[in-house]
């Protein structure tokens, strides 16, 4: 792995702050207000099928990572049993040794029951500290982890409910000393609570189509802290989400999605400070009002996600999608493309992300995802021996 140097102040400033945007500064003339949170890696898109869609997914069909975008969708999944591997080579313009790995398993216990869990394992690689005036101050290869556990229930036939229980640990100092003050691992605790809307009844003159709304407020928690003297928050977000798919036939179809997400996290004053003494719960609630340009700010601290998935003979996909963030509140703006292809028991799908401007450090993230049914496994087994 290759060695970088840097001191802890810019890992923490990496870490804390939202994912590496494009900001001009000298564009933004003083206007850039970005919302600040630590645990950031809990907001990249782990796997390759939403990554490839603009990262949608609050109201796209259920699959084997609903746990990121809403787990009440565990609910209205077709196979019994699934387990999920995916890997993101992450920030590749920059170093060459940070990876994003994601695990998920789900398991249906009834027609209206599903649990899950997950595991997201962000590896920093190997990093050699040093103090301001440059000298070594240890070695250290940080990380950080998200365990999750989920329940989802239908209510009816068309509404689903969810919950999902998060562990997150960030290790990223390795317990060195800055300016005299002892940094530690951060800890935290947080929950999902979603909700999914399914209606596959609907009919466009002779043809079917699926219509689909999801929310998920995703990271309602505990601070995390990495000192005995600051807290900070983690990236509790709202997620509001739709799509539309359309048979255009017995083989083909087509879906559309559209994800709306507001970080519930203070925004900094105009003195560049955060309300950090005030509960979770309060700082949600102020987050719709609290930024110093009003309600035209406010807006700025919307994203918007929207992408496409073409199927045909439910064996081959093809998606597209595009991410969009206000120039003041990180300026991540990009296209993403990928594949799909299921091959009996085994998903693989693929993803590409294609920055809007050029010299971007997210450019070329590609992700990888192989995922196993179970189900269909039984029944290829069954095949064999009748």
């Amino acid at each position: 792995m290759m060695k970088k140097t840097c001191t802890l102040g810019i890992l923490l400033t990496f870490i804390s702050f939202n994912i590496i945007g494009q900001i001009n500064q000298d564009d933004l003339a003083g206007s850039n207000n970005p919302l600040e949170y630590s645990a950031s890696f809990l907001t990249i898109a782990p796997d390759s099928r939403a990554g490839a869609m603009g990262d949608v997914g609050a109201a796209t069909s259920a699959d084997y990572n609903s746990m990121h975008w809403n787990p009440a969708k565990y609910a209205f999944i077709e196979s019994d049993m699934g387990l999920a591997v995916s890997y993101t080579p992450w920030l590749r313009n920059l170093v060459n040794d940070i990876n994003l790995g994601y695990i998920s398993f789900y398991k249906r216990l009834d027609k209206k029951q599903t649990v899950a869990t997950t595991l997201l394992y962000f590896d920093l690689g190997d990093i050699q500290f040093t103090n301001e005036f440059g000298e070594a101050n240890g070695q250290h290869s940080p990380y950080e982890l998200s365990l999750d556990m989920a329940y989802s229930r239908a209510f009816s036939e068309r509404i689903s409910g969810g919950i999902a229980f998060r562990y997150i640990r960030s290790d990223i100092t390795g317990g060195t000393s800055v300016s005299g003050t002892e940094t530690k691992a951060g800890n935290a605790v947080g929950a999902d609570v979603s909700m999914y809307y399914l209606n596959d009844d609907l009919k466009l003159g002779k043809n079917d189509y699926t219509f689909s709304f999801g929310v998920n407020i995703s990271n309602i928690g505990s601070k995390i802290s990495y000192t005995d003297v600051q807290k900070d928050f983690i990236p509790t977000n709202l997620k509001i989400g739709a799509a539309i798919k359309y048979d255009l036939d017995d083989y083909n179809s087509i879906t559309l999605a559209l994800d709306l997400n507001k970080f519930l996290v203070p925004t900094p004053d105009d003195n560049d400070t955060i309300a950090s003494d005030i509960s979770t719960p309060e700082a949600m609630v102020q987050s719709f009002y609290d930024a110093p340009g009003g309600f035209q700010e406010e807006l700025h601290e919307l994203k918007y996600s929207v992408g496409a998935e073409y199927w045909y003979a439910n064996q081959f996909a093809v998606r597209a999608g595009y991410f969009h963030e206000h120039e003041t509140k990180g300026n991540r703006k990009y296209f993403t493309v990928g594949v799909g292809l299921k091959l009996n028991v085994f998903n693989i799908d693929f993803s590409y992300l294609v920055p809007v401007k050029q010299n971007n450090p997210l450019a070329n993230t590609m992700r990888f995802t192989l995922g196993l049914d179970f189900q269909a496994l039984k029944m290829q087994k069954k095949q064999k021996k009748g």
